[in-house]
């Protein structure tokens, strides 16, 4: 495998076909109807541009795709061996914010509390790509005890992976680093003010990224575009915006996984098609009654049911015309 490659996240998983007699690069951010690439030159030497998209491109590319080169504009978007969605804001599309992603890096600030509900919406966005959730606390240098919200998280999410992380003390970093190795491609989701970009900083130790704004317009705080970043450790890790549309794109396969404790409950409840809303003999909520169940988290379950149901409709194209269609007034008089 070519090093050059393999050091912007190439692997054996990926597939390079339909490049052939071009220019292989991976994309780093797109600019509309332009995008910056890291591209292997004929040379074998590593180049970093902005291309052009050319005409009639199979497909829109995204941060983390592989891509054709060809003149010095994408030519292909090769095939994606994973894709990390979320519903478009328009309500309808699907909008893809990573390509190629193994690790999704959940990051909640200790300071801030849980948003349990954010946290469980995050977490179905990485299972549904295929990649692995790692849940990284930071701040923690702020909390008395943050073990006590890792044990929060664990419950509400039976199975996840947790690191405890600061980016004053250092603690955690390096446990962190060890989930990043070679062709490894990590990407960081949470809200605006979790830490990432402080915690970016911690793994490469620099604070280039957090400096203060100078006159020029250098250095913000605040990550603005999406970016592909070569770690030390060997890994890239892709840096998104914060999210600030907190539904996501689920499907039912994807909300039995996340709540498997609800299902399984939900065998035992008297009609098979029990929708857990007061309906008589329900074992979901009697479970909740006993305190075997949280409320909340059969809550968001209901919420994230309601998401699925209603983004169905949307797509349906009947239900779209219907939706549009002008309410006719009558005439005056009648």
């Amino acid at each position: 495998m070519n090093k050059v490659l393999e050091s912007f996240g190439l692997t054996t998983r990926d597939s390079l076909a339909g490049a052939e007699e071009m220019n292989v690069g991976r994309v780093v951010i797109v600019h509309g109807d332009s995008a910056d690439v890291m591209w292997l030159g004929d040379d074998g030497l590593e180049v970093t541009s902005r291309c052009g998209l050319e005409s009639g491109l199979n497909m829109v590319p995204v941060a983390g795709d592989w891509v054709g080169v060809r003149d010095g504009r994408v030519a292909r978007v090769l095939a994606r061996r994973s894709e990390l969605r979320r519903p478009h804001p328009n309500g309808r599309d699907v909008q893809v914010l990573a390509a190629n992603v193994d690790l999704v890096l959940i990051v909640v600030p200790v300071d801030l509390g849980l948003n349990s509900r954010l946290l469980e919406r995050l977490s179905i966005i990485a299972r549904e790509s295929g990649a692995r959730p790692l849940v990284i606390v930071t701040k923690i240098d702020r909390a008395s005890d943050p073990t006590s919200l890792q044990e929060q998280i664990e419950s509400d999410d039976a199975g996840v992976e947790v690191v405890l992380t600061s980016s004053v003390t250092g603690e955690g970093i390096e446990e962190l680093r060890d989930y990043l190795p070679l062709g490894v491609t990590a990407v960081m989701l949470g809200a605006s003010g979790a830490g990432k970009t402080s915690l970016l900083n911690a793994l490469e130790g620099t604070d280039e990224l957090t400096k203060d704004v100078g006159r020029d317009g250098e250095g913000r705080h605040a990550t603005t575009t999406r970016k592909l970043y070569r770690l030390s450790s060997g890994g890239v890790l892709l840096d998104i915006p914060g999210i600030r549309l907190l539904e996501v794109m689920v499907d039912e396969e994807g909300l039995r996984q996340m709540f498997e404790d609800i299902e399984e409950l939900a065998l035992k409840c008297r009609f098979r098609n029990c929708h857990h809303r007061g309906d008589d003999g329900c074992a979901v909520e009697l479970a909740v009654a006993s305190g075997a169940l949280s409320a909340r988290r059969l809550e968001t379950w209901r919420e994230m049911q309601s998401e699925i149901e209603n983004h169905d409709r949307l797509r349906d194209p009947a239900t779209v015309r219907a939706q549009r269609k002008p309410s006719r007034t009558p005439p005056k008089g009648s």
